[in-house]
């Protein structure tokens, strides 16, 4: 038996006193929910493995924040090798949404593959 388990008397029976440790609660964005619905819903052994043993919040939180970065890294290497630029956006308004838009659908489609559906 474990030393340092306490136990509260219950009509008779002996309850352990067990407490849930407290865990820091992060901010989760867009894609942490994405992916905490793809856990719930296509991963459930995973999804309640992290939730019982706490790491649930901190996974969505790193699986977000990874996701934001790789999406601003991605999305200006793609613009710069594409030659779009603030000129371009100067000169030809629509031409430039369009072209970031393409390139903005594009990397949700390899951060969805890598990081979110993975």
């Amino acid at each position: 038996m474990n030393q340092n388990l306490t136990y509260t008397e219950v009509n008779g029976y002996l309850i352990p006193d067990i407490t849930i440790p407290k865990q820091h609660k992060y901010e989760i964005g867009r894609y942490g929910q994405m992916r905490r619905n793809y856990l719930k819903n296509h991963r459930k052994v995973l999804f309640t493995s992290l939730q019982t043993s706490n790491k649930l919040n901190e996974h969505l939180h790193e699986i977000d924040q990874t996701a934001n970065e790789r999406f601003r890294l991605i999305t200006t290497q793609m613009a710069k090798s594409q030659g779009i630029t603030e000129q371009l956006k100067a000169e030809n308004q629509m031409l430039w949404v369009q072209k970031m838009n393409n390139i903005r659908n594009r990397v949700e489609e390899i951060i969805n593959d890598e990081l979110i559906y993975a």
